[in-house]
Order: C-alpha cells, then sequence, then structure tokens
C-alpha cells in the first residue's frame, strides 16, 4: 500500500512551488537599481528557495513512477494495485486546505519589503541629480524674510528627508533675507541640526538675496532636476525652464502644469509622515 503520508507533503511542496513562482515573478518586477542589499539578499534567498523545491519535486515524483512501474509487474497483486492506485488518484486531489496551507506558509515567510526612504526620495525625484530649494516654509519653520531678523528654526520633521536627498542629489540652499545677521542665524540654524556634518551639504551651496527674482536667476543659472518653492509665482515662472518641480503650499492649490507637483511639506510629498 502507498505511504499516503509521504505523498501529502509532496502536494504541499508542489502548491509552495507554484506560490514561490508567483512570489519571485512579483518580486522582480522592482528595478534592481533601486534595491538595497536587504532585497538583494531576499531576492538570493527566493532564489535558493526555488532550486530546492525544483529537487524536491523531482525526487519523490521518479520515485513514484518507479513504484508504480515495479507494482504493475508484481502478478497476484491486483488488489494491492488496485488499492495502491486509489490512493494515488485520491492523493493527487487538490484540496482547499492543502493550498490554504501553502499559501500561508509563503506568506508568511516572503512578506514584501518596505521600501527605504532613500528608495523613495530616489524614485520620488526621478532619480534627479540636482535639486534646488527655499528654506522658508520648507526646511525652515518661519515664512518671512522678516522673522528670519529675529530667529531661524529648522523644522525637526525634515531632516530625515533632507539628509536623503543630499546622500545622492547636489543640493542648494536658497532664500531671501533682509540683512546679514538674517544669513548668519539661517547657516547657524542648518549648522546646529547637524545639515552639514553628512557631507552632503556644505555652506557654500546656502544661496542668499535680497529679492525674488534673485531667487529665480538662481535656480536658472543652476539648471537643476527639481526646483522646490513655496512661491506659486516663482514655480510658474520657472515651470517652463525646470524639469520637475515641487510647490510646497499653505493652502491647497490646483496643479499649474505637468511638471509641477503639490504637497503640504517636503516630509508629506516623500511619504514620511
Amino acid at each position: 500500500m502507498a505511504d499516503t503520508s509521504k505523498e501529502q507533503p509532496l502536494h504541499l511542496i508542489k502548491r509552495l512551488g507554484s506560490y514561490i513562482t508567483i512570489k519571485f515573478s512579483n518580486l522582480f518586477s522592482i528595478s534592481l537599481h533601486s534595491m538595497d542589499p536587504r532585497s538583494i539578499g531576499a531576492v538570493a534567498g527566493l532564489a535558493v528557495a526555488v532550486f530546492f523545491t525544483w529537487r524536491l519535486l523531482r525526487s519523490p515524483s521518479g520515485s513514484q513512477r518507479r513504484q508504480r512501474k515495479r507494482q504493475a509487474a508484481t502478478p497476484g497483486t491486483s488488489g494491492v494495485n488496485t488499492q495502491s492506485n486509489a490512493s494515488l488518484i485520491s492523493s493527487g486531489v487538490c484540496s482547499p486546505s492543502d493550498d490554504n496551507r501553502a499559501q500561508d506558509v509563503v506568506d508568511e515567510f516572503f512578506q514584501p519589503v518596505k521600501p527605504t526612504l532613500g528608495q523613495i526620495v530616489r524614485q520620488k525625484l526621478s532619480e534627479g541629480r540636482k535639486v534646488t530649494c527655499c528654506l522658508l516654509g520648507v526646511i525652515l519653520e518661519e515664512s518671512s524674510p522678516e522673522e528670519l531678523q529675529k530667529q531661524a528654526t529648522v523644522r525637526s520633521s525634515v531632516l530625515e528627508v533632507l539628509l536623503e536627498i543630499t546622500k545622492f542629489c547636489d543640493l542648494y540652499l536658497m532664500e531671501r533675507v533682509l540683512d546679514d545677521e538674517s544669513e548668519k542665524r539661517v547657516l547657524a540654524a542648518l549648522e546646529d541640526a547637524g545639515v552639514f556634518t553628512s557631507g552632503g551639504l556644505v555652506k557654500d551651496k546656502v544661496l542668499f538675496c535680497s529679492t525674488e527674482n534673485g531667487r529665480s536667476s538662481f535656480v536658472r543659472q543652476l539648471e537643476p532636476d527639481w526646483h522646490i518653492d513655496t512661491n506659486p509665482e516663482i514655480v510658474s515662472q520657472l515651470a517652463r525652464f525646470i524639469k520637475y518641480q515641487l510647490h510646497v503650499y499653505t493652502f491647497r492649490t490646483e496643479r499649474t502644469a505637468a511638471n509641477v507637483f503639490n504637497a503640504s511639506s517636503l516630509e508629506q510629498f516623500f511619504g514620511s509622515i
């Protein structure tokens, strides 16, 4: 009589094999250049799992064929053969419980890999290599040059995103100020927040001007892939010169152009809050 206790794991392995194949194809739909070492390790582990599943599927099926041939060649065992064949047929039927168990095992092992903030930033910026960004209302809590004459405060919630941008982008920060003291306050606030310690941003890339038009001129001279600003007029003026822009608004506005995106904050645009 065929050992059905050995055949049941075989069918479970077959279910696992089919689900693993699906997971494998879904995982490779992610672009390789956006994977971190942990994701690449998951792919390697998945490949090993598929290989051993394939080996397990080949071995039992071959032994079963040999066993059936031996049983067919042995005379006087028709009753045993009949019972054995019935067991093989019944064991070949796919039961819902087998499918559910296989799916549960695979789903538990291959949990979706959550993308890192760095991967999200690169994806959102479409691999742009140069970014310009105004300070007021985006990096700083203050929203006007007059406020900078009293204080400058870096928004803590934006720091993580800002540092990720500096890791792979050439970032320039710029703002309109009314006096030299305001410049010093801004630079001191950025330094205290640790913006310059990562190595991606230096003080020379923090630019100051006395007019809003001066900021537009900075952007056009630098020719960034992305510009981030709170002033809708500047965003509108630069729309035909800059590839992409992000308008950080105080009050929600309509999208003015196909290459202009809207968000309530820099961190909200990258989904970190």
